[in-house]
């Protein structure tokens, strides 16, 4: 430890004009930090601690060496807090905070109750109320709904309950939001929590999207006897990010450590804008028992080494077949030692790991658990920075919130959808089928099971900035609202193609790595 007494003075004396004592020995290693750096930055420094430390909030104005600790800490990340990381990963989908629509205070809430993943019966129509309630206050703040209480001149739409058209014999011009059903019997209902009305859609005209069982649509129609019959069907309409965060304040929705949302931070935007270098590497379908996929994965481990992104994310299924758990982690083991051997990558890069659904330990129902410890034990013992995460799962990036999800999404709003799309690119109706939906899973439970209690992890309300799709079909991105959305496509089937996402000005790329010739020669 260094003595110098002209330094301790000045730590001292700063502390003590801005109103506190620091107990005595807790100073030492302030002192030897401070001596390592340049005579000219250190009231600088040691403002900015005073700054850090009324933050903190203390009871009395006695400094410890842990308060001590904790400012300089955070005022040495470049000016942030603690809780500002530049890039974090929020890897349990079970941690992600849950927000309920309170329809008498006309604001969301956090619902903290304790939640379990095999909830009883009433769990499953709690969540599909939380679903509707959303979609509810969303729909009625339209301005396609609300010019009517603002300008008495204009009409507008009128949205009913269930309830109130039931009581009536018939009605012209019925508009209802409720969630689109087919029963056993193989004719249509619409559904709201007050009740239900069979459906004729005969006739009705189709808005983009996939409509599949157990989605929320906006039907309008004429009511009579008993039967809706429909004249358009369509999906409640999207918001932008901006609009529903204000009946949220400064709660923080996304997850993760801060108390606050870290979308308002002023600090994070500052690092966002002058970090231009900053790349996020997607790639899904990563097979590391194919011997080909695990070169192509040294080639693309090699070359960003140079120029390390701040994260690789690697979606699975991280086998090509169904092989045993022991030779799966030699596999993770492997890909450890390949990412050993870049020195840049190994120290400034976040290696994240989602699985499929075929990953082991099997299972079907989302949020699906991350990886087993013991199939990436050696993984991370050989590179500390591997995060392993649920899927799905998020990501934040100064002030940007990304959504990752590894399903074959496409695929099954295709197969489940009641009449395929005449007009438009596959991509856009997707994009909205999510966003006006709200969710990740916009079909029945029975195609797409979840844990009920646990839906908010699946929720793209407010919607974020970035939703990243690792679907085994054709690659794509477009922009919704302000949301990007972007299928990676696969990995391994599609000439090795990845995409690359820059922060700084949203944009992504789309990058491959090229097929040797002797490779392609290979049966």
């Amino acid at each position: 430890m260094s003595e110098n007494p002209d330094i301790r003075r000045l730590i001292l004396t700063t502390f003590k004009l801005c109103g506190y004592t620091i107990r005595s020995g807790c100073s030492d290693f302030l002192v030897d930090e401070l001596g390592q750096i340049p005579p000219d930055d250190r009231q600088k420094l040691l403002d900015d601690m005073c700054d850090h430390v009324q933050r903190q909030g203390l009871s009395v104005p006695v400094v410890e060496k842990h308060h001590l600790e904790l400012a300089f800490r955070e005022s040495q990340n470049y000016g942030l807090n603690e809780s500002e990381t530049v890039f974090s990963v929020i890897p349990d989908a079970f941690s992600i905070p849950s927000f309920v629509y309170d329809c008498e205070r006309k604001k969301f809430i956090q619902d903290t109750k304790e939640r379990n993943l095999l909830g009883d019966a009433g769990a499953k129509g709690e969540c599909l109320r939380n679903r509707y309630y959303m979609l509810w206050q969303r729909t009625a703040r339209h301005e396609m709904f609300s010019k009517g209480l603002l300008d008495k001149n204009d009409q507008g739409f009128v949205l009913r309950r269930v309830e109130n058209i039931l009581s009536t014999s018939k009605l012209k011009d019925v508009v209802v939001l409720g969630m689109f059903t087919k029963f056993a019997d193989g004719k249509f209902h619409v559904e709201d929590p007050t009740g239900k009305i069979l459906l004729d859609i005969s006739d009705a005209k189709m808005h983009s999207g996939f409509f599949c069982d157990g989605c929320f649509v906006l039907v309008q129609g004429k009511y009579n006897e008993g039967v809706l019959k429909v004249s358009s069907l369509g999906f409640p309409p999207p918001e932008a990010a901006t609009s529903s965060r204000a009946y949220f304040g400064t709660a923080n929705t996304w997850g993760g450590k801060s108390k606050t949302l870290l979308k308002y931070s002023q600090r994070l935007k500052t690092v966002e804008l002058t970090d231009t270098e900053a790349t996020i590497i997607f790639l899904s379908d990563c097979w590391l028992d194919d011997a080909v996929v695990m070169n192509k994965l040294r080639v693309l481990f090699e070359g960003y080494d140079d120029s390390p992104p701040v994260a690789i994310v690697l979606m699975g299924p991280f086998s090509r077949t169904s092989i045993h758990y022991r030779y799966l982690s030699e596999k993770f083991s492997e890909l450890g030692g390949i990412i050993a051997q870049c020195p840049s990558i190994l120290e400034k890069t976040d290696i994240v790991l989602v699985p499929a659904v075929d990953d082991p330990p099997s299972s079907n129902i989302l949020p699906r658990p991350a990886l087993l410890d013991f199939l990436i034990a050696d993984l991370r013992r050989k590179v500390p920075r591997v995060v392993a995460t649920t899927n799905p799962c998020r990501l934040q990036y100064c002030t940007q919130q990304i959504t990752i999800f590894r399903m074959d999404l496409v695929t099954k709003l295709c197969r489940n959808t009641i009449k395929f799309p005449d007009t438009g690119n596959l991509e856009e109706h997707i994009a909205r089928t999510l966003v006006c939906q709200g969710t990740l899973a916009p079909m029945h439970m029975n195609v797409m099971p979840i844990y009920w209690q646990y839906d908010a992890a699946l929720s793209l309300y407010p919607l974020p900035d970035l939703i990243v799709l690792g679907d085994s079909t054709k690659s794509f991105t477009t922009d919704l609202q302000g949301c990007t959305i972007l299928n990676v496509g696969s990995f391994s089937k599609s000439n090795f193609s990845f995409k690359v996402y820059v922060p700084h000005n949203r944009t992504v790329e789309d990058s491959m790595i090229p097929t040797d010739e002797a490779e392609m020669e290979e049966p």
